[in-house]
């Protein structure tokens, strides 16, 4: 048996890389007070199966609510959540977890074998209504079996090393069964997780209230008395938010590092394993279905200038979709496309556009998005590439993929995943919940077969998955064009363990600490 317990090192980029080192920690409040967060991104819902959920608009509050089966840590390790250990088979077909007694969920009810496996069926019963990345985790179960109270064995149809990484994601957060009853699904679904807070008041997209689980397994020392979790898309108000003493922290947008700076508060920038990319509809044979569009495109997009005007400071530009402390990055891809409108205007031509090409893109209403899309758009004019905006709130981002699909392309901020191959799976894998349809090359999906059957620790695994990315760019999968980070600003001291958590897009609030002088 393969035993696993803190789990292979996963191939992301180290924790340490991406923190602002803002002052020495402060001494922590006594907990009687509450985080008050100010974010760009709400919640439709609190069911972990919904499609939002999948995504970083917005994880905060998931991971707060819900307790996984397998604990990421801030550099992406699986380590022991809610299953103290698990096992694999040699063959990577059968995965045992031992679960962690005396844990209750927010509602008393005792967590179990037999919760475990209601859950997992739940999420295999929602099919594709579910979101892509609970398909993605769930599809491949066989069967699932109660062991023991504290022991459960899932089998699978097909060897896959890549499990305990889905079960530190959405597909592993644990609901109360009183939660899983028949039909229940998005806003139907009553939200009881075991994790450090619980819900006291939710309004959808706008708010939600936590108080904290005096009953959390994991102790409540030093934990906040609660965390407020408030969807405001526009940036002006969140920073004025903060300057009124409504909120205590805020994420900003990168434009006001300067701005917040000035105005006395603390600023960190948590570097991500996430970046700003173009997700390409293949489906649409009159345009961005074109291999040399896409290419097109790619030689039209000026990434260091982007970088520069935009991001102050806090992007780097890359034509690929890892940053460039991961070990799936591969520096030669960052010479396939440089800046060449004149190359981007030849690929048209050739391809029968030499007039130009209209291009429908969804556009997700926020501040942080719009200069984005704004500059993309005028750089894609430069080259014949018209871009017409179809703008919709943030939380419309699956109209990109259900049917009917809705425009060519989305721009969209991409929040990583916990396993490299599944970002692979996702955006550029046939059947992905960021790829409408198809693949741009049908070896994408063979070397995402291939690396599914190797364990994280298999040196030939990183090779594989370069393999992937090389592809992915040869084939303009899709337009990759910066890293990501994540802007805060608070009262100088106010925030305390606010750690890079580069598993997926947000970071996670569950044990952030405050300041003795905040409020």
């Amino acid at each position: 048996m393969i035993t696993i317990r803190r789990g292979a090192r996963l191939l992301l980029g180290l924790a340490a890389l991406a923190a602002f080192a803002g002052p020495a920690r402060a001494q922590t409040h006594s907990g009687t007070a509450t985080i008050v967060y100010y974010d760009a991104a709400g919640n439709e819902n609190l069911d972990p199966a919904d499609a939002q959920a999948a995504s970083s608009f917005s994880q905060e509050a998931m991971m707060a609510l819900y307790e996984p089966l397998v604990r990421l840590t801030n550099a992406g390790e699986p380590a022991p959540g809610l299953a103290l250990s698990w096992s694999m088979d040699p063959g990577l077909t059968v995965l045992t977890l031992k679960l962690r007694p005396g844990v209750t969920f927010h509602d008393g009810v005792p967590f179990d074998a037999e919760a475990v496996k209601r859950n997992l069926e739940r999420s295999i019963g929602l099919g594709n209504r579910a979101s892509g990345t609970i398909v993605e985790a769930t599809r491949g179960i066989a069967s699932i079996d109660v062991i023991g109270p504290l022991e459960v064995r899932l089998t699978l149809k097909a060897p896959n090393a890549q499990m305990p990484y889905h079960l530190g994601f959405m597909s592993g957060m644990m609901a109360s069964p009183a939660s899983l009853t028949e039909g229940a699904y998005g806003a139907t679904f009553k939200p009881v997780g075991a994790g450090p807070y619980k819900v006291k008041v939710f309004t959808s997209n706008e708010v939600t209230v936590f108080t904290r689980n005096e009953s959390y397994w994991g102790g409540t020392k030093d934990r906040p008395a609660g965390f407020e979790h408030r969807y405001v898309p526009d940036g002006r108000a969140r920073m004025n938010a903060l300057r009124s003493g409504q909120g205590n922290i805020a994420l900003i947008e990168p434009r006001q590092i300067a701005e917040a700076k000035k105005a006395g508060f603390e600023v960190r920038i948590n570097q991500k394993n996430s970046i700003w990319t173009v997700y390409l509809n293949l489906s649409r044979s009159q345009n961005v279905g074109n291999l040399k569009v896409r290419q097109a495109m790619n030689y039209a997009v000026d990434r260091a200038a982007l970088a520069e005007a935009l991001t102050y400071g806090s992007s780097v530009p890359t034509a690929q979709l890892f940053a460039p402390t991961a070990p799936a990055f591969d520096p030669d891809l960052e010479k396939h496309y440089t800046f060449d409108p004149a190359k981007a205007k030849q690929l048209l031509a050739e391809a029968g556009f030499k007039d130009g090409v209209d291009v429908s893109m969804l556009l997700l209403n926020t501040g942080e998005y719009r200069p984005i899309a704004e500059a993309l758009q005028a750089m894609m004019a430069d080259v014949g590439i018209r871009l017409k905006f179809d703008t919709v709130d943030a939380s419309q981002f699956p109209l990109f993929r259900r049917p009917p699909t809705r425009a060519d392309i989305l721009m969209a901020r991409w929040g990583g995943r916990p396993d490299p191959l599944q970002v692979f799976q996702e955006l550029i894998g046939t059947g992905g919940s960021f790829n409408p349809v198809g693949t741009a090359a049908p070896e994408i999906d063979s070397l995402i077969d291939k690396a599914r059957q190797m364990t994280p620790d298999n040196p030939d695994r990183v090779k594989v998955l370069r393999q992937i990315g090389r592809l992915g760019v040869e084939y303009a999968a899709n337009v990759p064009m910066m890293t990501r980070s994540n802007v805060y600003a608070y009262k100088p001291g106010c925030i305390v363990g606010l750690d890079p958590y580069l598993p997926v897009g947000d970071d996670r609030f569950n044990d952030v600490k405050m300041g003795a002088d905040c409020k």
